[in-house]
């Protein structure tokens, strides 16, 4: 057969380049190990599959596992590892794709269809590897040693302090997930505060949250396009965080003038989310950026932070602040994807086993992205002041830390 002869070859071609710890095991019994010692085996049971093997790239690698044209056994994260290395040394290098300018692909109608594609899978699958609060975001570690619970709660007192959350204030949180962070603020801070989120699960949840914390009075989420909220000055202090992935490149100066908008005069807002590291916002390249517009996040586009600063800067918000979290990240991500790997049987009976297998490679994959620096995050600071002379942060950074 021509394509196992060329799959024979191409494993001859990676021996020679250095051992690489995986066997690839064929329907027919054959099996080449890469290495004396694998951790990993990629299990071929067809013939159809090998068109996968021919010239992978993370994407069609990821798509053979998800669609159950190949299985893998051994460690998830070892796996990634494994499929970066056949990209790389066996398929051809790939570059990844220039962000669409010519289309929008963000009506409000979509972004509401591909925020519920990817949040209202099940909150019981979410809650077997999120913290307790349900934080769907980059962690904060002072260490690097604290839990995830811990991390978590860090995270959100980080960004209150950022913000100068006081008493009395009116606190805005756009994409505000299962309500950890709205629920914090009015809890620690005293504030008013008001989520929005386009997932009815998070939704329902944050307000079963609200009420059995006794907050009714003065937090509630609402199921919210930020495009549709009304007024103007409306909040003293807005956060955003792990949202504006799903806004669209083209939609930034939108995004941000809406956030401008909405601020009080004085007021503070921070911007917490992922961002290219190529400068022309081109997509995550070996095909991960591929998979994860096909399987996890339709649509979703990451500028470079050059491209966020200009925008927000363009909407009329001063940036004050900017702290790269990637680090972070990347070990949030890493205790996502293990607490994930302890329960595979109970995710499975949440999700079925297609998303299990979206969301194994998708954590394990973004762990390692972050990691490498395929990828970055940033939390940016900025505020709304019509008096240049005036602003309501202090003259250092002091405060975020006390």
């Amino acid at each position: 057969m021509l394509l196992e002869s060329r799959v024979e070859k191409k494993v001859a071609e990676l021996k020679a380049q250095g051992e690489l710890p995986l066997a690839i095991e064929l329907w027919n019994g054959k099996r080449y190990a890469l290495a004396e010692h694998t951790d990993v085996t990629l299990r071929v049971p067809g013939a159809g599959a090998l068109k996968y093997l021919a010239d992978p790239d993370l994407a069609s690698l990821g798509q053979a596992y998800v669609e159950g044209y190949i299985d893998v056994e051994g460690p998830i994260d070892e796996a990634l590892r494994a499929a970066e290395a056949l990209a790389r040394s066996w398929g051809k290098p790939k570059k990844g794709r220039l962000p669409p300018l010519l289309r929008n692909l963000h009506s409000k109608t979509s972004d509401a269809e591909v925020v519920r594609y990817h949040y209202d899978v099940s909150d019981d699958f979410y809650g077997l590897w999120l913290d307790r609060r349900m934080v769907y975001s980059c962690a904060y570690f002072k260490t690097g040693d604290e839990t995830l619970e811990a991390a978590q709660e860090e995270k959100l007192d980080h960004i209150c302090r950022k913000l100068r959350l006081a008493p009395g204030d009116r606190f805005l949180d756009i994409g505000c997930g299962w309500g950890a962070l709205v629920l914090w603020a009015a809890e620690r801070y005293g504030v008013t505060a008001t989520g929005i989120t386009l997932s009815k699960n998070q939704h329902a949840h944050a307000n079963q949250c609200i009420q059995a914390a006794d907050l009714g009075d003065r937090c509630k989420v609402l199921l919210h396009d930020y495009r549709d909220l009304p007024g103007e000055g409306v909040f003293d202090k807005i956060a955003s965080v792990g949202m504006f992935e799903h806004v669209g490149l083209k939609n930034l100066l939108l995004y941000f003038g809406s956030i401008r908008r909405l601020l009080a005069d004085g007021g503070i807002a921070l911007n917490q989310g992922i961002t290219a590291v190529d400068t022309e916002s081109r997509e995550v390249g070996l095909g991960a950026g591929a998979f994860v517009e096909q399987y996890v996040f339709p649509h979703g586009e990451l500028p470079h932070l050059s491209l966020a600063l200009r925008e927000m800067s363009a909407a009329g918000l001063e940036v004050m602040d900017v702290e790269t979290l990637r680090l972070h990240y990347a070990r949030t991500l890493a205790h996502w994807s293990r607490r994930l790997e302890r329960n595979l049987e109970a995710a499975r009976v949440h999700a079925g086993d297609k998303r299990l297998r979206i969301w194994r490679i998708y954590l394990a994959g973004c762990a390692h992205a972050f990691e490498r620096n395929w990828c970055t995050i940033h939390q940016v600071l900025a505020v709304k002041s019509s008096n240049p002379g005036r602003n309501p942060l202090p003259l250092t950074r002091d405060y975020m830390y006390r």
